[in-house]
């Protein structure tokens, strides 16, 4: 009877216990989390959450793969409004306008009590997240645009494979070398090829920069399409396909341009850095990454995704998904990530760890983003960023498939632009 007794008070013990103090009552996260490139990053993510989620039992991650960043931010808005939003999301660094004008996120210093964390970040990438002396992101899936080159294409064109194009001149030279053509005139591979779908606005950041201009200002409301440096980034985009001949007429499809690259249709092509890890496993030849060539100066936009902390988390979620952040962009799998996927990993301190320092010795290549950050600026980032991209993207697409010319391209998206940030002056 005093066993039945005994037995009877513990199962009462066990049962209040898991009722109070249960797993079951963990904290939960969701989170919405963009597919961009190729490479197998679902499977990537999936399994840095369950180990994180191992060695923290008392929280669990459910991450929802949205589409691409666009379809990301649109789900996110959609279920913030919905009144179902997710407590952390990966979105572009340049959504912040947008989110802090929906008054979506918490900025992290309210979240953080170091804000020493913030310093071990590359100053490149918390650029876009900094805003009116506060962080609104944490860099995550970062990345530059950087020139892949097929070596073999090179050497067989007479031209140094270990040398890439270092200015604008160069590039257009090089890649008149590399046009190759069939028996009946028809060209089988291109000199190079810039993506115009997309993220044609983020290619025309780049250009820009190279020539000496920024797309907008710190307060995100003001761009400068219509500067005569920008003008001229859009004309010499175009003169590569009409004046050189070396890139295709028309549209270049961003989704399929590693596909060209990697069955020989083009010598070299700029894409993100995120796409390394995808064209060291696929390319079939020698192939060297260089950071992009130059005019007045060398640079790219950076890109990519951040962390963002969605206002509605309650206290505890918060101060989960800090750790889960905090988790995620520690050396370790900062290094791991970037070694996996080719996007650059956030901080120094990764690269100084054993297995990157290791990795980049026998895959140099992994570096040059890196080093590009030196000569980066950050991604063109504004108030109603979504409407923005949009007439910058058209004015591309017009442009490069000659329904008008570069000048009264981005006349017509400055206009448009000046229209919708005129209400944030």
């Amino acid at each position: 009877m005093k066993i039945f007794k005994r037995t009877a008070v513990m199962a009462a013990a066990f049962a209040a216990l898991m009722l109070n103090g249960r797993p079951a009552a963990a904290v939960d996260l969701t989170m919405y989390y963009p597919v961009a490139v190729g490479g197998p990053v679902t499977k990537i993510i999936d399994d840095m959450v369950a180990r994180f989620e191992k060695e923290n039992a008392d929280i669990k991650v459910t991450a929802v793969y949205a589409g691409n960043y666009t379809d990301t931010m649109t789900k996110a808005m959609t279920a913030m409004k919905g009144g179902q939003p997710p407590q952390l999301s990966v979105l572009l660094s340049t959504d912040v306008f947008t989110l802090m004008d929906e008054n979506a996120i918490v900025p992290m210093d309210d979240l953080v009590t170091d804000k020493a964390w913030f310093k071990e970040f590359y100053p490149a990438f918390m650029a876009n997240g900094q805003i009116d002396g506060k962080t609104w992101s944490i860099p995550f899936q970062r990345s530059t645009i950087v020139l892949y080159w097929n070596k073999d294409a090179f050497k067989e064109a007479g031209l140094d494979p270990e040398k890439a194009p270092a200015t604008w001149d160069e590039m257009a030279e090089m890649g008149k070398k590399l046009i190759k053509k069939d028996a009946s005139g028809n060209t089988t591979r291109w000199g190079v090829e810039i993506p115009t779908t997309g993220y044609g606005y983020w290619m025309l950041g780049a250009l820009a920069i190279e020539n000496g201009q920024k797309l907008m200002n710190e307060q995100g409301n003001q761009v400068y399409l219509t500067a005569p440096k920008t003008v001229a980034a859009l004309d010499y985009w175009v003169d590569l396909s009409r004046k050189y001949n070396v890139m295709p007429t028309g549209s270049i499809d961003w989704a399929t341009l590693r596909t060209d690259f990697l069955e020989g249709k083009t010598a070299m092509m700029w894409h993100t850095t995120g796409n390394l890890t995808a064209v060291k496993d696929g390319a079939k030849f020698k192939f060297g990454v260089a950071m992009l060539p130059a005019k007045e100066r060398r640079g790219s936009p950076t890109g990519g995704g951040s962390f963002y902390v969605f206002k509605n988390a309650s206290p505890e979620q918060r101060k989960a998904a800090v750790k889960f952040i905090q988790w995620m962009t520690a050396p370790e799998r900062a290094a791991e990530w970037s070694i996996k996927t080719g996007y650059v990993a956030v901080s120094p301190a990764a690269y100084k760890t054993p297995v990157m320092t290791e990795y980049a010795k026998g895959f140099p290549q992994a570096t040059v983003a890196r080093d590009q950050l030196e000569h980066a600026v950050p991604e063109l980032s504004v108030h109603e960023n979504g409407r923005i991209y949009k007439f910058v993207n058209d004015a591309v697409q017009a442009a490069v498939t000659g329904t008008q010319n570069p000048q009264e391209a981005l006349t017509g998206a400055q206009q448009q632009a000046d229209r919708v940030l005129k209400a944030y002056k």
